[in-house]
């Protein structure tokens, strides 16, 4: 039998968050991702950096007005990484 792997980068609460809130909801503004996920500004900062790296996430930049906007969407990439995981946890918790 192949061992079980969960992707690190999905795996971590607040990078989970993240992309389940992400392939649920579209895109969303970084200000909107903070309050649904409950996060301080520079921790999702931080697990957003991550994952736009691993191109799980796309950051649009743009300015409303005067004021920077930045709304973050799930790319294909991501997408395919969360449901690998899910799938690997519908399995590993089969037999509860």
């Amino acid at each position: 039998m192949t061992p079980l792997r969960l992707d690190p980068l999905v795996h971590e609460p607040v990078r989970l968050m993240v992309m389940t809130m992400l392939a649920h909801h579209g895109a969303l503004a970084f200000a909107e991702l903070k309050r649904l996920v409950g996060a301080s500004d520079g921790n999702l900062g931080i697990h957003a950096r991550r994952l736009e790296d691993a191109g799980y996430v796309r950051a649009k930049k743009s300015f409303v007005g005067r004021l920077p906007r930045t709304e973050l969407s799930i790319t294909p990439k991501g997408r395919s990484a969360l449901a690998r995981y899910a799938a690997a946890m519908r399995t590993l918790l089969g037999g509860t």
